[in-house]
């Protein structure tokens, strides 16, 4: 399902980076924001970063681009936990909380790698049901994806032509997403026990899905691969966020504008998105 952005990026607000190597993922935890009660009523919550079998394994674009990831890189900042009653409907940028806890400072994790969710942080937390999740995407201050909020390396084969891309993006951007919605509830924790949070990212919404009808919803609103496979020379195709915008056409420009910020999710549940100034 889609999310809709509340506002627009600009060409001129997805300014270009460099691209740079992998180095090693670093995630730093930080205290919590409120105070606990004693000891023996805490537990613990984690969060987790999920791309789904996308990043994974890979994906086949609308119009039959076999994309496959060696890396798809996010950064996230200030990971937070909120307990709201009544529930937040990711209906605004500010979450009315009853509680909040920090679990995440810094972080840049890569989606393509493991065979599940990638582990982001934890923290000791007074028990009850974290219901709501917010995190900003500010671009990395270092490490695999250093200047971009998201780095994605891979190759895309069709019809005997393989691409291999790198595709930077730097717009930075802030979630504020309600309950996880999945196969199974997350965010109750009980005293002593466990409980865990995801962030997630649909990555079908960039490419769109070869598996799905041509005029589904979902594949109408997606960029696709071929505009970027048409920018490739020489078989390889390196574009940041303003190289990219400047290439695609008036109507595509307008998909991307749109896409970026649709991209994070709490499972299948909402986020409300708003754009951070560089």
């Amino acid at each position: 399902m889609r999310v809709t952005s509340k506002s627009k990026l600009s060409a001129l607000a997805l300014s270009g980076l460099l691209l740079v190597g992998c180095s090693d993922v670093v995630t730093e935890t930080v205290p919590e924001t409120t105070d606990l009660t004693p000891a023996e009523d805490n537990g613990t919550l984690t969060v987790h970063a999920e791309g789904e079998d996308y990043a994974r394994e890979g994906i086949t674009s609308k119009e039959g681009w076999e994309i496959t990831f060696d890396h798809l890189y996010v950064h996230l900042s200030d990971v937070t936990a909120h307990q709201t009653d009544p529930p937040y409907q990711a209906d605004g940028p500010e979450i009315s909380a009853s509680k909040s806890l920090v679990l995440v400072e810094s972080a840049t994790v890569d989606l393509a790698q493991g065979d599940g969710p990638i582990f982001l942080g934890e923290a000791e937390a007074e028990s009850g049901h974290y219901n709501a999740l917010s995190w900003t995407m500010p671009p990395a201050p270092d490490g695999p994806a250093e200047g971009s909020v998201m780095l994605l390396k891979g190759t895309a084969e069709r019809d005997g032509e393989t691409i291999e891309f790198s595709i930077a993006f730097d717009q930075p951007l802030a979630f504020a997403c309600g309950e996880f919605v999945g196969d199974e509830r997350k965010g109750i924790l009980d005293e002593g026990g466990t409980a865990d949070l995801e962030a997630t990212f649909h990555i079908d919404h960039l490419f769109g899905n070869g598996e799905r009808p041509a005029d589904s919803q979902l594949n109408q609103e997606a960029l696709g691969f071929e505009p970027i496979a048409a920018l490739a020379e020489n078989g390889r195709v390196e574009v940041t966020s303003e190289t990219l915008m400047a290439q695609l056409s008036p109507e595509d420009q307008e998909k991307l504008t749109q896409i970026l910020p649709a991209l994070g999710h709490v499972g299948e549940g909402h986020c409300f998105e708003s754009l951070m100034s560089n």
